[in-house]
């Protein structure tokens, strides 16, 4: 307990004003008020009895302090415990797709891939990547996955045109006969005997670029 500035002389007692006055500022708890009060009882002077009306509104007001203190520290940890589970909960979504209740330009809801997740000052926050469309599976004639974009032109490892085309009934959508990928050359002609074939599954197409949206704008997840 802080030292105040209380003059006590044992001739004249305490100056009831002069202690309040000073307690008002100290860090002091409800147990040294009800010392210092005893205290003082036992040494104040009858002709001049200390202020007590304003030193037990000092307390309460003490009191009061003390409770909301207690209350913050309950409102912090619960907050703590909230936010640990509400990233721990989104965390749980991370690589998988979701919705968030947008439409496209072609009227079908915006998909996307989670790529992060992180905890901001404003909450938990998803990094995500758009799904631009989905495209059929095509492998080569030693079964390795094709590369083609959205024109169908098939890409070689650096990204270059082979000059050969899938030839595409919708965006991604390929035009299969006889069960094979229909597959078109330089001129745009049809590719006969061509042993590119399909696995039978379709792979995302990405936007070059990341945003960000609240988690709990997420409508759906797949």
């Amino acid at each position: 307990m802080a030292e105040n500035n209380i003059q006590v002389n044992m001739k004249n007692g305490i100056d009831g004003n002069a202690y309040t006055n000073s307690i008002s500022n100290d860090k002091l708890t409800n147990s040294d008020f009800l010392k210092l009060m005893i205290t003082e009882l036992k040494l104040q002077d009858p002709t001049k009895p200390m202020d007590s009306a304003r030193m037990l509104s000092t307390q309460m007001q003490m009191s009061n302090i003390e409770t909301n203190l207690q209350t913050i520290k309950t409102m912090e940890s619960l907050q703590k415990t909230f936010t640990q589970s509400a990233l721990s909960n989104a965390s749980s979504v991370l690589g998988k797709n979701i919705e968030d209740g947008e439409v496209g330009k072609n009227g079908i809801n915006k998909a996307y891939t989670v790529r992060s997740v992180e905890k901001t000052q404003d909450g938990i926050y998803l990094k995500i990547q758009e799904i631009l469309f989905l495209k059929d599976n095509i492998l080569d004639e030693n079964e390795k996955l094709i590369n083609y974009n959205i024109k169908g032109e098939i890409l070689d490892e650096e990204n270059k045109a082979t000059g050969y085309k899938v030839a595409l009934k919708n965006t991604g959508e390929v035009i299969s006969k006889d069960g094979k990928p229909v597959i078109l050359d330089e001129n745009n002609k049809q590719v006969s005997n061509s042993k590119y074939t399909f696995n039978g599954q379709v792979s995302p197409v990405y936007s070059s670029d990341l945003s960000s949206i609240p988690y709990d704008k997420i409508s759906k997840i797949f």
